[in-house]
């Protein structure tokens, strides 16, 4: 059986298109079957995204999904933007999305960090929960060795999937953690390199 944060691709398709305001700015986001957050914005990212203070420079939005987080902080924030994922689907997704919202994307196929270049100022995620605790803390680990001095990552994870242990954990990489938001069992993560 094929998995949202797995790299086959499941043959059924049914796209949707979905509206997500933020501030004053209606986006139009299409999903589809066999990609994380099919025919809305997930409440924790909508959480990440409204918390996140303004950003500036280059952001990489790991594990993008539709693109839907990366998209809308681009856009908002005149950030240079690289999403990656494992997923071919999400992939084209984000590749159409970004598009759809006059976005520019650099979208690369990666599991995990394994092809990602550079460096950059932020990092954003809601990590692939059920892929497993090794998947989940590779994003974090690979975060802190592809972010700028100063810069800063940002994660959203749920108190039932884990979330004292990612904060150990981010705690353990880059010597600090900060709650930014708690609601709902949903924290909004900080921590900066």
């Amino acid at each position: 059986m094929s998995h949202y944060f797995s790299e086959t691709e499941i043959q059924r398709t049914k796209p949707v298109k979905y509206s997500y305001i933020f501030r004053d700015t209606t986006y139009e986001f299409i999903t589809d079957s066999g990609v994380f957050s099919y025919g809305k914005m997930d409440k924790a990212t909508d959480m990440l995204i409204r918390q996140i203070p303004h950003l500036e420079g280059t952001l990489l939005d790991m594990g993008c999904g539709c693109g839907c987080l990366g998209i809308v902080l681009a856009k908002e924030y005149g950030l240079t933007l690289t999403q990656a994922d494992v997923n071919p689907r999400a992939l084209r997704l984000t590749k159409e999305n970004a598009a759809l919202n006059n976005v520019s994307s650099a979208v690369t196929e990666s599991n995990a960090y394994s092809k990602i270049e550079g460096t950059f100022d932020n990092i954003v995620t809601n990590p692939p929960i059920h892929a497993g605790k090794d998947v989940v803390f590779s994003f974090y680990e690979g975060a802190y060795r592809h972010l700028n001095q100063k810069g800063s990552l940002y994660v959203v994870i749920a108190k039932k999937h884990g979330a004292s242990s990612t904060i150990k954990y981010i705690k353990e990489l880059f010597a600090n953690c900060e709650i930014i938001h708690k609601k709902g069992g949903c924290y909004v993560l900080h921590a900066s390199r």
